[in-house]
């Protein structure tokens, strides 16, 4: 019974920190095109993957604050007459190094589990 639970406990951590990294690597990778604030990214992810993949305002956010404060990224205010104000954010160098190698791990990932799924 306990090893259930530890099973269950761990699958749910490894799944959380798997949904993390992709998380990180989509906001990464739509930063390389230019720079953007989060309601752009958070509809950019809806719509290029077909409504598949959601982000909660709240969410992308504490993701955007938290690349920021491990100098992935960085944030400016701007503000436009008659628009409200928005941060929009950019790759540091670092995180131009940083989604180069999450992206290279993400596809050796996909490929090890096509060879489980399919190993013909």
């Amino acid at each position: 019974m306990a090893m259930a639970k530890e099973t269950t406990a761990a699958s749910v951590r490894t799944d959380r920190e798997r949904k993390k990294g992709a998380a990180d690597l989509l906001v990464l990778s739509l930063l390389t095109e230019r720079e953007r604030h989060g309601y752009e990214l958070a509809k950019l992810i809806e719509q290029r993957s077909g409504g598949d993949l959601v982000f909660h305002v709240a969410s992308l956010y504490t993701l955007l604050y938290r690349l920021e404060d491990q100098g992935l990224i960085r944030g400016r205010w701007v503000e436009k007459a008659g628009e409200r104000r928005r941060r929009f954010y950019r790759l540091t160098a670092q995180g131009e190094k940083a989604v180069e190698r999450q992206r290279q791990e993400w596809r050796r990932f996909v490929v090890a589990v096509d060879r489980v799924m399919d190993p013909a």
